[in-house]
């Protein structure tokens, strides 16, 4: 599909017009292994170029210790055109390129046709929905203009850490154990990388246990690198299946499963001096397993796993589906699926070379699935304006309606 270029239009409060009509009764749904029907994106529209704003388009709205952005303030700073489902609990802004649906007391959004998991859920205040600032400039920001992406650097080594390992078996299945797929997959990853001009370092070459900090200690020693952890998944719930994919929680955020967000985490927990790369690496390693493989879409999610709370440099841990549940068990057992997932991972990490190299954006999911079927994409890609930062760190955190599963890795 072409994408047209339209005249950029917004008319202002048009989306606190439709939430202020509509109930904002909190609700407590909770998460469940059941496919959600896929969010489709509202009618296309390209907006043209814009000069670049002023620090005073951004209109700062204090909740409590929290800084928060209107709906209809992000619509106007990039240029999207916003709609509200019938519900009015859900909103949806696009321009035929980005994509960003939100909704009400939810810490769940979908991002450019994928899911993604806010570290705070959206509130609303004098009928506007309100998105805390730094899931804004954390999560949102960093996909709607990955361009805007400040001095990565050369990415040329390739640290690949394939979890588990010698006594820690990991996930089982009736087929077999995370620790052996997850060598396996590492092992084809690695011809593939090398084949597109990558340095590739393996934390283990054989079926032998490494202690956590060692696997950092590995990849910091490394330079001009990226740290993959390759892992599968294992939960009581025999239903839950799909991929997700972690980079390290901010500071002052809680993790995707932390279910009480509890306070200790707010000081007592640091950052990492690369999380926008990080962030980068993961949202293009994962719409490339997304868009090659059809399995259900868990999300870009946040943690403070020990392999990268303990890397230096920009890392991602992917859970390649779950051994607990009998489709994704079957899958991962076969080769053939195992190359295939290896090279969406080799995909992703290539795109993200060129985006660290080139400031080339790199592909979404919809791109990914239009190219499978043949079709041709045209789109403007224009340098986007200034960069958005977080407010400092804040001192309390509600608790959340959005109830997770917990994380299965150490």
């Amino acid at each position: 599909m072409i994408a047209m270029r339209l005249r950029a239009f917004f008319i202002a409060g048009a989306i606190s017009a439709a939430l202020a009509s509509a109930s904002f009764a909190k609700s407590s749904k909770g998460k469940t292994s059941a496919k959600p029907a896929s969010a489709r994106p509202a009618a296309a529209a390209t907006p043209a170029p814009k000069p670049t704003p002023a620090p005073s388009d951004w209109q700062v709205i204090k909740v409590g210790p929290r800084d928060y952005l209107s709906a209809d303030n992000i619509a106007k700073f990039y240029g999207l055109l916003g709609n509200v489902d019938s519900t009015g609990k859900s909103v949806v802004l696009n321009d035929g390129r980005n994509q960003l649906q939100i909704t009400l007391n939810s810490r769940e959004a979908v991002v450019n046709g994928v899911r993604n998991w806010l570290c705070f859920p959206v509130i609303a205040q004098d009928g506007k929905f309100l998105v805390s600032r730094i899931d804004l400039a954390k999560t949102i920001e960093p996909q709607l203009r990955p361009q805007m992406l400040q001095q990565p650097g050369r990415v040329q080594t390739i640290v690949l850490d394939p979890g588990h390992g010698g006594f820690d078996k990991g996930a089982l299945s009736a087929f077999g154990s995370e620790k052996e797929y997850a060598l396996d997959v590492a092992r084809r990853l690695r011809s593939l990388l090398v084949a597109k001009g990558f340095k590739v370092v393996m934390t283990r070459e054989n079926d032998v246990f490494l202690p956590l900090d060692l696997r950092a200690r590995i990849a910091n020693a490394t330079r001009d690198s990226i740290f993959v952890s390759l892992h599968f998944n294992a939960t009581s719930n025999r239903e839950a299946t799909g991929f997700e994919i972690f980079s390290l929680t901010p500071r002052g955020a809680p993790s995707t499963a932390d279910d009480a967000l509890a306070l200790h985490f707010l000081n007592m927990q640091a950052g990492s001096a690369v999380d926008a790369e990080s962030f980068e690496l993961s949202t293009a390693v994962y719409h490339s397993i997304v868009g090659h493989l059809p399995e259900f879409d868990r999300g870009i999610k946040r943690a403070r796993f020990a392999v990268l709370r303990q890397t230096k440099i920009p890392a991602i841990l992917v859970e390649g589906g779950f051994l607990t549940e009998t489709g994704d068990s079957k899958h991962v057992a076969d080769p053939a699926w195992r190359t295939k997932y290896a090279e969406a991972i080799c995909t992703g990490i290539e795109n993200y070379r060129n985006l660290a190299e080139k400031k080339q954006r790199p592909m979404l999911v919809a791109d990914y699935r239009a190219q499978a079927a043949g079709e041709i994409t045209v789109v403007d890609l224009a340098q986007p304006p200034s960069s958005l930062e977080p407010s400092p760190a804040p001192a309390v955190v509600p608790v959340s309606n959005t109830k997770q599963d917990p994380n299965q890795e150490p």
